[in-house]
């Protein structure tokens, strides 16, 4: 990412004016889209994009008292102190390496990791992504408090308790993993209903975390992009917006890993994968959808174009994800996942 132009610094900067969510629930994208974009060569339409997303959004909510070392916890997940949240890390990043208070605040904030349908963790991916790839000037760190302060103030836990310890791969897994919709469970409200769906929870338990080698969690996180990404081409169709969730919130945690301490990898493995596939058995579609045609020969470049003309911001970060998926393949071309950032296209409106 080339990022010597200010295009990046000067977008954050931009959207910093701006609160974290409107319309009294969406998660306010701009950070994490205008990361995307100029990441993958289209600065050159970054400010034109906020010029159009920003009209959407919100003033920035009213400060209700300062969080302290003291106080933290009886805000935690509150959404009226987000403003208060996102000072407090503005005042420890300021005061301490961000490194620092990343690895103090991420076993705290983890078990909320589904917050908020997992948007702060995705926002704080994209955030310790350019810190570690492209410097970190002040318009980044700052970023990255917006997102924690975004996470603290969204921090929500499952209703019920998760504990991976089983040897099935994440594809394995997701394959078996039973619908909220094909269950007779009451009330009928999303996340709720785990706690009651017959099988769910053997599911998710049965999923392989090697707590004793950090380097095989990582495999199996990257592992559990990819499945993700490929199972989007097929079942994203139940909801082609909150299904991107079950891709990007994994990959937000395997970009965040290098700048964590290794004893909480294996914790991050298990947390991200409940909330993901918490969010596939809500949303995934009962059947798959026919295969795309069209989509041989597909080019990383040209796939991301075609998803920053589209412009949702949904579809740019799916097809951020994608790319990386792709690039860990011998040849750079993981035709599925490639094709589930065109199936992202087709599944989402463009931005109008």
């Amino acid at each position: 990412m080339d990022t010597t132009d200010g295009t990046l610094d000067e977008a954050l900067g931009r959207l910093h004016a701006w609160g974290p969510e409107f319309g009294g629930f969406l998660a306010n994208h701009g950070p994490m889209a205008v990361e995307a974009l100029v990441r993958h060569g289209q600065a050159g339409s970054v400010h034109r994009w906020i010029d159009h997303y920003e009209k959407h959004l919100e003033d920035v909510p009213s400060p209700q008292g300062a969080i302290t070392g003291a106080n933290w916890r009886e805000a935690l997940g509150d959404p009226r102190r987000v403003t208060d949240w996102s000072a407090y890390f503005a005042r420890q990043v300021a005061e301490r390496p961000w490194r620092d208070v990343l690895a103090e605040w991420w076993p705290r904030l983890l078990p909320g990791v589904a917050g908020a349908a997992t948007h702060p963790v995705i926002r704080v991916g994209h955030a310790v992504r350019t810190l570690l790839d492209d410097g970190e000037e002040a318009p980044r760190i700052a970023e990255l408090a917006h997102a924690l302060g975004y996470w603290a103030a969204r921090h929500t836990t499952l209703p019920v308790s998760v504990n991976p310890a089983g040897a099935a791969s994440p594809a394995e897994a997701l394959a078996v993993l039973p619908r909220i919709a094909d269950q007779q469970v009451l009330p009928l409200d999303g996340l709720a209903q785990l706690p009651g769906t017959p099988g769910w929870l053997a599911t998710v338990d049965s999923l392989r975390v090697p707590h004793d080698d950090p380097e095989a969690v990582r495999a199996q996180l990257t592992a559990l992009v990819r499945a993700t990404v490929h199972r989007y081409l097929d079942h994203g169709h139940g909801h082609g917006v909150l299904m991107v969730h079950t891709a990007t919130a994994p990959n937000a945690v395997l970009r965040t890993l290098p700048a964590l301490p290794r004893e909480l990898w294996a914790a991050s493995l298990g947390a991200v994968w409940a909330a993901s596939a918490a969010i596939t058995s809500v949303y995934a579609a009962g059947e798959a959808q026919p295969p795309l045609e069209g989509v041989g020969g597909l080019v990383p470049e040209e796939v991301f174009e075609r998803s920053a003309a589209h412009g949702d911001e949904h579809v740019i970060k799916l097809t951020d994800t994608a790319l990386d998926v792709a690039a860990w393949v011998a040849d750079g071309d993981d035709e599925r996942a490639l094709a589930a950032a065109v199936r992202a296209q087709t599944l989402i409106p463009a931005a109008s």
